[in-house]
């Protein structure tokens, strides 16, 4: 019987394919398994402390301060309100609007380290009660009461996780800050919620977490101040905030437009304006 006779290639071939199995085989496997899958959204997950690490936001604040106008809210019955540093930072007078046309003026303690200042004015409003130790979880919801574009309107957000603000210009810094997926807000507002800053950001309960600082409309997103930039303020100008629960209905997103109305109507929370003169 006549074989035929296999070129010199195919057996060099089969012999190197046979030697590299053969060292495939022998060589050492470690891998570890595959991660397991991620947290739809990883909402309910708590939310760990600032880091380096964290993602950073850029805000260019100018030089010249000018006429503006803000959101506070009140910290005391005696005359003690909360609003965003940016709002008032070298303002050379501040008022607290209390009527079309009427304003209460208000000194001003701006933090030197993070986007909060407390202002004090002669007599109050009745205070919001705070939460700053109680613990945040991806996708918790807030409610920011206030007055963007400078006229009552409200939005609601879900919390997305922590990034560093950094300041540029005028009052220069770095802070941690949360940040918030607009998912709401006032029908008849649209565009930008320029002078919502200084508002409370309000959990279901009716307490305030933080404070309103920012906003980057392209991305739908909404930044806030970290409940420890809150507490260091207070206590900086002497005080620890009201400790009293919260006594109004739970905050829904089917009542938070009318609960906000309440809040001012109240005067808990406020316009606030700089004035030049």
């Amino acid at each position: 019987m006549y074989f035929p006779r296999l070129p010199d290639w195919a057996i060099y071939s089969a012999v190197v394919a046979a030697l590299l199995i053969a060292a495939i085989g022998r060589r050492e496997s470690a891998d570890a398994p595959a991660p397991p899958p991620p947290t739809p959204g990883e909402e309910g997950v708590p939310l760990g402390p600032a880091s380096p690490f964290d993602p950073q936001v850029v805000v260019e604040v100018a030089g010249e301060v000018k006429p503006s106008t803000g959101t506070a809210f009140s910290v005391g019955e005696d005359g003690a309100w909360m609003t965003a540093r940016h709002v008032v930072d070298g303002c050379p007078s501040a008022a607290i609007v209390v009527a079309d046309g009427r304003g209460v003026q208000a000194r001003v303690r701006v933090d030197p380290r993070g986007d909060a200042a407390v202002l004090t004015t002669e007599g109050g409003a009745p205070a919001l009660p705070l939460a700053l130790s109680a613990p945040l979880r991806r996708g918790d919801r807030a409610f920011h009461p206030g007055f963007p574009q400078g006229h009552p309107g409200e939005a609601t957000s879900r919390l997305l996780g922590r990034e560093t603000l950094v300041v540029h210009g005028r009052g220069a810094r770095s802070e941690p800050v949360l940040v918030w997926a607009e998912v709401g807000r006032t029908d008849s507002l649209k565009g930008t919620l320029s002078g919502l800053s200084g508002a409370p950001a309000l959990d279901a309960a009716g307490r305030v977490i933080g404070v309103t600082v920012a906003e980057a409309p392209r991305r739908g997103r909404i930044y806030t101040t970290v409940p420890e930039t809150m507490a260091e303020a207070l206590a900086a100008s002497g005080r620890r905030g009201p400790n009293a629960m919260p006594t109004g209905e739970p905050i829904t997103t089917d009542n938070y437009g009318r609960v906000a109305d309440g809040l001012r109507r109240d005067l808990r929370v406020a316009q606030v304006v700089c004035l030049l003169a």
